[in-house]
């Protein structure tokens, strides 16, 4: 969770566009030091326009912004202490994968070779091959290895786990966790939600350049739409479309199947009432607040 030290990442009504195209629009982001803080959204959403704006590798159109402190004109200093891996990662193929690092790492300062190999071990990375003969998987590996390598104080990770196998991907969960116990201030942008579920402390969801919703996970799973499912003795009740949160009611024989947003206390209570037998609950998760939030899956980034 978050330290309460103040913000690693503060926006104030930043924007991006591109001539006519909306990157980011009047984009107030807080991210507070020590927190994960997933950064969700479909293609198009504006996640990388604000990764990269945050990272001074492009400029803003209008707005301003802090990172560890320090304004976007100070971002070769900003770039020291974070580590980046970009979702289009792009790697010098004709150096061995040690090779890469050890360049990369002395970029930054200093290499802790003894910090690269174990890395590299716990991902089961080959760091005597050349990165052309990499798989995209180990690929990624190597992208992981150097944004963790300097121990930054701000991690930023655009689609992180593309390509690794699940084992691997476990992997890199305990090293979020572990660097987050350490201090440091994760950025998670990632469209696998199951993930962001299990590491984000807060969740932006951003659409169409705008940001939507900003919450816990535990928040928006408690907002998201549920599906209840309510057995009766005899056929369900009109009553139960005007039961509180209830927003559709389809009925099949003795079983009335509810869309809820919200808790659903009120509709079982009004439903035993009416000779209740069974209730079926469906616990949402972020997905569902996702797809609530943006109108269906077919918004998703796939």
């Amino acid at each position: 969770m978050g330290t309460g030290r103040g913000p690693a990442v503060r926006t104030s009504a930043l924007s991006k566009f591109y001539g006519r195209h909306v990157g980011v629009v009047h984009l107030d982001l807080e991210v507070d030091e020590g927190e994960v803080y997933g950064l969700l959204g479909p293609n198009g959403a504006g996640k990388t326009t604000t990764i990269r704006t945050l990272l001074g590798l492009i400029r803003p159109t209008s707005g301003s912004a802090e990172v560890l402190g320090l304004p976007l004109s100070r971002g070769v200093e900003i770039r020291r202490s974070t580590g980046y891996l970009p979702g289009d990662l792009a790697l010098y193929d004709r150096m061995t994968a040690a090779a890469l690092l050890e360049h990369l790492a002395r970029l930054r300062g200093g290499l802790d070779r003894g910090r690269m190999r174990a890395l590299a071990e716990r991902l089961d990375l080959d760091l005597d091959r050349r990165v052309r003969e990499l798989s995209r998987g180990n690929r990624q590996k190597v992208g992981v290895v150097q944004a963790f390598l300097h121990r930054p104080r701000l991690l930023v990770l655009d689609e992180p786990t593309s390509g690794l196998d699940p084992l691997v991907q476990q992997e890199f969960q305990a090293l979020v966790r572990e660097s987050q116990d350490q201090g440091a201030t994760v950025l998670l942008s990632s469209h696998v939600l199951a993930e962001v579920q299990h590491l984000a402390d807060r969740v932006a969801i951003m659409d169409r350049g705008r940001l939507v919703v900003v919450d816990t996970v535990d928040g928006l799973r408690e907002k998201a739409t549920k599906q209840v499912e309510l057995d009766f003795a005899c056929d369900p009740p009109p009553a139960l479309s005007s039961a509180p949160g209830v927003r559709e009611v389809r009925v099949h024989g003795r079983t009335a199947v509810c869309t809820v947003v919200g808790p659903v206390g009120g509709l079982v209570s009004a439903a035993s009432a009416y000779g209740l037998v069974d209730v079926h609950t469906h616990d949402p998760d972020l997905e569902d607040a996702f797809f609530g939030y943006l109108g269906g899956a077919d918004h998703v980034d796939a």
